[in-house]
């Protein structure tokens, strides 16, 4: 029987920058009654709070969620409130160093856009983003700019060249992640095991970029057993299944988790 379920979050609980919609709050909620969750997502805390938590009814429920900003750098739990366990903060000089690199490769890819909303490159202490179409960008612009990967495979590819002292992943729809080197989901992952005492044999992972190269894809290569939706509506089918097979029957239903879409 698997303990915890652990989910991305844009793209695969809600569209990117967006709160959770109503069904999917009810069907977190739902979950939560039944098994410990937790999310890791390439947001930085308030992100969370404004996505996540500002939908999903307070109290003893939120015990049995986790949250892990930046990509896993940062964990928080809640006891009487949210309480932040870590950080893997950059340097000034290691700042320095990945953003004058995003924004070396951003003017030399040749992908130029002509608006942006917000920032483009974002400091979240433990991660550096960089996002083609600024941090606010409407959904609907965002998911044209590189539906297939293509334009930020190939700026991942000379930022490997360039800092190949950090981890870069590809993450959400037009965002860049550049963490520490080793401190991505898949170290998220085994900070979950450590800090809950469940093994990564019983979770299971959910999310929308479990390719090589994309920022879900270090989970799957820590063991957790993974599942790829392509957006939010995949995700709560699966979470649907889940409650099927965790829920009302217990071990009598576990032989139906094996129907889990992966």
């Amino acid at each position: 029987m698997k303990k915890l379920i652990v989910f991305d979050l844009d793209g695969t609980l809600a569209e990117s920058k967006a709160c959770l919609d109503a069904e999917m709050a009810t069907l977190l909620s739902g979950l939560l009654a039944i098994v410990k969750v937790a999310v890791i997502s390439g947001g930085n805390w308030p992100q969370f709070e404004k996505q996540v938590l500002s939908n999903l009814p307070q109290g003893e429920l939120l015990k049995s969620l986790s949250l892990l900003p930046t990509c896993g750098t940062k964990f928080y739990q809640y006891e009487a409130d949210w309480t932040k366990l870590y950080a893997e903060d950059f340097t000034a000089g290691e700042k320095e160093k990945i953003i004058g690199s995003l924004q070396r490769v951003s003017d030399d890819s040749g992908f130029k856009v002509e608006r942006v909303w917000g920032e483009v490159i974002e400091d979240r202490g433990s991660q550096i983003t960089f996002s083609a179409l600024g941090q606010q960008a409407p959904i609907e612009e965002k998911k044209k700019w590189d539906a297939d990967f293509a334009k930020r495979k190939k700026m991942k590819e000379r930022l490997d060249r360039l800092i190949p002292e950090f981890s870069v992943r590809l993450g959400g729809t037009t965002s860049i992640d550049v963490t520490k080197p080793g401190i991505d989901k898949a170290y998220g992952i085994r900070k979950l095991r450590d800090t809950l005492g469940i093994g990564i044999d019983e979770m299971i992972f959910v999310g929308d970029a479990l390719f090589p190269g994309g920022n879900d894809y270090p989970a799957k290569e820590a063991g957790a057993l993974s599942i790829q939706v392509a957006n939010p509506h995949e995700s709560k089918r699966v979470i649907e299944t889940i409650v099927a097979c965790l829920g009302a029957g217990g071990n009598q239903r576990a032989e139906h988790c094996e129907e889990i879409p992966q």
